[in-house]
């Protein structure tokens, strides 16, 4: 597989948001620890609904599906957020859209 830029969504569930930051500062890095993704590096930004939109690239990304590692933070995030496509986004409807950076 050819790396891939992927665009990952996470809107935390009421009261979850300090829960969910932690997890997502966990991701990329066990994702890099496992070489799952490139070196180059993620983003990490919000849209005004609180959505958090992560930014990274794939080395290889169906292996991650298999890794219990990736798993584990993935299931968590799956507790306390629900995880919207792109189009959900108020700002996605904007040519040239704007979030408020986080790192």
């Amino acid at each position: 597989m050819n790396p891939q830029i992927v665009i990952a969504l996470y809107k935390p569930h009421e009261g979850k948001d300090a829960e969910l930051r932690a997890l997502i500062d966990q991701h990329v890095p066990t994702l890099r620890k496992l070489e799952l993704i490139t070196d180059r590096p993620a983003l990490l930004a919000r849209s005004k609904n609180g959505t958090y939109i992560e930014i990274f690239e794939w080395r290889e990304s169906g292996r991650a599906h298999e890794h219990p590692e990736v798993a584990r933070i993935w299931e968590a995030m799956e507790q306390i957020a629900d995880l919207p496509s792109l189009d959900s986004l108020e700002e996605a409807g904007r040519t040239f859209p704007h979030f408020e950076p986080i790192r």
